[in-house]
This record gives structure tokens, C-alpha cells and sequence, in this order.
């Protein structure tokens, strides 16, 4: 059974692994004062090493030889693949095959044999039961095992010893091993203590069992949080959730974007959507709670280079500090130049300038100039429309 004394145990053991991430204040605008549990910077770059290094910790010495196989998004993998190259222990992990390429390229360093499966998180878990039944391999559940969710519980642990005022703790929730653990030490720490998870709204499997009061697939789950996107919530995660979890809320992609992109600017931290999704609800107000003190846990910061280049360009648009206008313009000459001028004036940047002079309407005197600005709010934003439009200029958006 799940105890508070596993949780300590798990905290003994991994001692000798992991690192005691730093609790840092968030200075955003919102309901709440906000503080980030950065397992972004834990050692393989996510929590999730907690909960796969304490249970091949407690594996007997024939399951340990006959060696480990995984499922994983990514994240869990690395902990898992980290965890056997320790112990001695040869490890197969079933990843999806668009899985980042950092993760997969990350696990293999840590010696694991890798075997990359179409689709998501769930396809790949398929194909690792196939292969442990074929080859008898000791499975590492990525989140629905005691001693896994016992390791992820030593989160709690570390918050409250740190900050022990803290009044909320805000989890990303995927399969639900991270949220299981946490709630269950917290709440018998510090029973008034509030725990909230959050999932993406294109993978909200666990959002949508809870409301339902039972566990519900979903036929597809698509979203930039890889690392949380599951189909299914556990049979144990789900029922520890029910019990310990005061509530759940979702977000979407753009405020998702910004997150990332607000960790970047305002902490110079770098984290994956899942990492981040913590932060977006406690940004855009999604808590049931005002003027408290809030920990949102960062739980991993394993993004493609490649990618974050994309959510960052994302994160400008959502937040108004980028924008896209088209306008018609009369072709004549100056008109060009007196566009440029006037947006210039305006204290926009313009990153790039696509004059087009034949017209879907076939309209010969007519062109259109395509602008990519970079600018420093949708106040901004609108004043350079509302200029133009006052100038002469028609935005067509």
C-alpha cells in the first residue's frame, strides 16, 4: 500500500540521484503569488526519474536481471534508462515515434536500447506489453505503480519542507503518477493544503474522468504538451486523484505557448509544454483561489531546440508582441513608403515586408503589402491599425 513512510523511504534513496530543485518566486500578474518547483533542472531534465529510479530501487535481483522495458512519452524513459545504467541493468524503452528528438536522442545516452512505435504515448505502451510478454522483461509502469507514485510523492516533501506556508500546489497531470503522489504526501502532511492538476484541453483524459466519476478513453489526444498527452488515466492514479485532488482545470494551446514563453523572459528558464502547463492556469487565473501562496510545479523542460523556436514565435502572437497585417494599397507611387513610415513612427519593428501587386479581384490598380511586426502589446497593435486606417490605408486583417 501507498504510505507516507514509502514516500519517505523513496526520499532516502533517492538522495544519492537526484537533485533538491530550487523553489523560485514568479513575478507575474495574477490571483495569486506564485512560486515554481523547477524539476525543469532535475537531473535527465524532469521529475519523472524520481518515480522510475525508486522502483528498480525495490526490484528483487532476478527481476533486475532479467532486465527492465518502459513505455514513455520521453521523460520517463530517460529516468528509467538513467536508473538501469546505475543498477547494471540492460533497459528496452517503447517511445513514440514523434517523440522529441532530444528525449529519444537523450535516452539512448543513458544506454537504453530504444524501439520507436507509431502514434502516441499509448501506442507505444501497447507495444511494450507485447515485447515484455515475449522476452520477460520486468515492466517500469511510467505512472500507475505504487512504488513509482511514491517516488513522484517526494515533491511534496521537498515543498513544504522549503515552504511549508505554501497554501496551493499545482500539478501537470498526464497519466496521473505525478498528482497521485503529490496530493496523497501533501494532504496527510498538511491536510488543509489545496492540490490542482491541470491537462491540456486536447488531452484531457483525466479532466474528463472526474467529471464523469470514471475512467474514460479518448479516441485521440494532439497537443504541445507531449509529455502529459495520454489517452487514459491509470486505474490507481485515477482513484488516488478522485480521493486527494481538489480539482482539475485545463488550458489550451496558445496560453500554453505563452507560459513557455513567459518562463523564458521573466526566469531565463527553459521548459516543455507539460512543464509549463502548471504555470498557465495559475497565469490565466483557472484556480479557485485568490491572494494565496501557489506552487506550480515545473515538471520538465525536455523541448526540441526546433520546437521552441516554433512555440516562441506562437507565444509573440498570443501575447501581442508580434502581429501579422495585411494592407491594401493603392498602386501608386510613396504609397510603400508611406506605410513603412507611418508604422515606423508608431515604434513597431518590422520583421519582414511581402508586397504583392496582382490581386485575387483582378483589380490592376490595386496592391497589398504583408507586414510581420514586431510590436509591444494588442494596445500597440491596435493603434498601428487604427493609425493607418486614419491615414487612408484599409487593413484587411
Amino acid at each position: 500500500m501507498l504510505t507516507l513512510d514509502k514516500v519517505k523511504n523513496a526520499e532516502q534513496v533517492l538522495r544519492e540521484v537526484i537533485n533538491n530543485t530550487d523553489i523560485l518566486h514568479m513575478p507575474i500578474e495574477c490571483d495569486n503569488e506564485v512560486y515554481l518547483k523547477t524539476e525543469n533542472l532535475q537531473i535527465t531534465g524532469s521529475f519523472k526519474v524520481r518515480g522510475a529510479y525508486y522502483k528498480i530501487s525495490q526490484l528483487t535481483d532476478e527481476e533486475k536481471k532479467r532486465g527492465v522495458i518502459a513505455c514513455s512519452a520521453g521523460n520517463h524513459a530517460q529516468g528509467v534508462a538513467l536508473a538501469a545504467q546505475r543498477n547494471g541493468i540492460h533497459a528496452l524503452i517503447c517511445l513514440p515515434a514523434g517523440a522529441p528528438i532530444s528525449k529519444i536522442e537523450a535516452t539512448r545516452s543513458y544506454g537504453a536500447e530504444i524501439c520507436l512505435v507509431n502514434g502516441v504515448y499509448d501506442d507505444a505502451y501497447q507495444r511494450a506489453v507485447e515485447l515484455q510478454k515475449e522476452h520477460g522483461y520486468t515492466f517500469i509502469h511510467p505512472f500507475d505503480d505504487e512504488d513509482v507514485i511514491a517516488g513522484q510523492g517526494t515533491l511534496s516533501l521537498e515543498i513544504l519542507e522549503e515552504r511549508p506556508d505554501m497554501d496551493a500546489i499545482v500539478v501537470p497531470i498526464g497519466g496521473g503518477g505525478l498528482i497521485s503522489g503529490v496530493a496523497y504526501a501533501a494532504k496527510q502532511i498538511k491536510p488543509d493544503i489545496k492540490v490542482y492538476g491541470v491537462q491540456a484541453s486536447n488531452a484531457s483524459s483525466m479532466y474528463n474522468s472526474i467529471k464523469e466519476g470514471r475512467a474514460i478513453r479518448l479516441a485521440s489526444v494532439n497537443t504541445l504538451a507531449d509529455g502529459i498527452a495520454v489517452k487514459e488515466p491509470g486505474r490507481l492514479t485515477f482513484d488516488l486523484t478522485k480521493k486527494y485532488v481538489d480539482d482539475i482545470f485545463t488550458v489550451n494551446e496558445g496560453e500554453l505557448y505563452t507560459a513557455i514563453l513567459t518562463l523564458l523572459e521573466k526566469k531565463k528558464l527553459i521548459a516543455e509544454g507539460a512543464g509549463a502547463i502548471s504555470l498557465a492556469a495559475a497565469m490565466y487565473n483557472k484556480l479557485p483561489i485568490k491572494g494565496k501562496k501557489v506552487c506550480c510545479i515545473i515538471s520538465g523542460g525536455n523541448i526540441d531546440v526546433n520546437r521552441l523556436s516554433r512555440v516562441i514565435t506562437q507565444g509573440l502572437l498570443n501575447s501581442g508582441r508580434r502581429c501579422l497585417i495585411t494592407i491594401q494599397l493603392k498602386d501608386t507611387p510613396g504609397q510603400l513608403s508611406e506605410a513603412l513610415q507611418c508604422v515606423a513612427k508608431l515604434g513597431a519593428n518590422v520583421i519582414s515586408a511581402q508586397h504583392e501587386r496582382l490581386a485575387a479581384d483582378g483589380d490592376v490598380d490595386t496592391c497589398y503589402l504583408k507586414l510581420e511586426l514586431e510590436t509591444g502589446s494588442f494596445e500597440h497593435i491596435e493603434n498601428i491599425k487604427s493609425t493607418l486606417e486614419k491615414s487612408g490605408f484599409h487593413i484587411i486583417h
